[in-house]
């Protein structure tokens, strides 16, 4: 469904996609993984054509998103679902007008379909009957499902993920997982998701990617994923805080730096 393929991104002097390479398979369900700053948004972004990336090539439906005029680029935009991380609701209008809005912008569907529409969706993701309220009166996992009921409302092909679970405690969770391993079956649909929730990342995907700044250092099953043998894997899937993977990528110079600081202050104070 969507095939990367030397894929490289820079931000002046960091660089965010160091030559990637990876597919993600129709009809599967993707997780990305990597702590914060690996690069999995930047990826997100570059195949999702929301940004061009500076050497390399995303095709999606054998076509190279990063050679697409803006007209062929909306037009595959249309197969695409994305659910975002704050799940990016209009605040001024309620759940039924959220949900119909993308059918509003993009197509001339009678009012009457429009409501069938938005309520079989609505009843995919377990709100059936809340249309009226408003993202006001929502709490953070209803927010994630009414984003989800939106972005699948056009029938997309493929539907984006970023961080579905972040904020949300367990049973909320527990939730939006089975929503997306069930709505991937229901609706043959291929899903990518970005994350660093191991387990729940675990219960829901065929196939793994892990980032680390900016390289891939993983791909596969869940199998493969637990059962390697790099070290950057099993400190990351272990949430170990020794090994291989420092806490940021300057924790010691500003680890050093800060307890510097603090030294001076206190002597001064005495």
């Amino acid at each position: 469904m969507i095939r990367v393929e030397n894929l490289v991104k820079t931000y002046g002097s960091t660089v965010a996609c160091n030559r990637l390479n990876c597919r993600f398979d129709a009809k599967k369900v993707t997780v990305i993984l990597g702590g914060s700053g690996s690069g999995k948004t930047t990826l997100l972004r570059q195949i999702t054509g929301l940004e061009k990336p500076d050497s390399g090539s995303v095709f999606f439906d054998d076509m190279d998103l990063t050679r697409a005029s803006k007209k062929d680029l909306y037009k595959k935009r249309k197969k695409m679902g994305m659910l975002f991380q704050g799940s990016a609701l209009f605040n001024y209008l309620n759940i039924f007008e959220n949900i119909a809005f993308p059918l509003r912008e993009h197509t001339r569907i009678a009012e009457n379909v429009i409501k069938n529409i938005v309520t079989m969706k609505l009843e995919m993701v377990g709100l059936r009957g809340n249309e009226h309220l408003m993202p006001s009166q929502l709490s953070g996992g209803m927010m994630k499902r009414v984003g989800l009921a939106r972005a699948i409302v056009m029938d997309p092909k493929v539907i984006f993920y970023d961080e579905p679970t972040s904020g949300l405690d367990p049973i909320s969770t527990g939730v939006i997982g089975k929503l997306i391993r069930d709505l991937n079956v229901k609706l043959d649909i291929t899903t990518v998701v970005v994350s660093h929730d191991i387990a729940s990342s675990f219960k829901i995907a065929d196939k793994i990617i892990i980032l680390y700044f900016g390289d891939i250092i993983a791909q596969g099953t869940v199998d493969q994923i637990k059962n390697s043998t790099d070290e950057r894997v099993q400190q990351f899937i272990t949430g170990s805080p020794e090994g291989p993977i420092p806490f940021t990528r300057t924790d010691t110079n500003y680890v050093e730096a800060l307890l510097a600081d603090t030294d001076k202050s206190m002597e001064k104070m005495s």
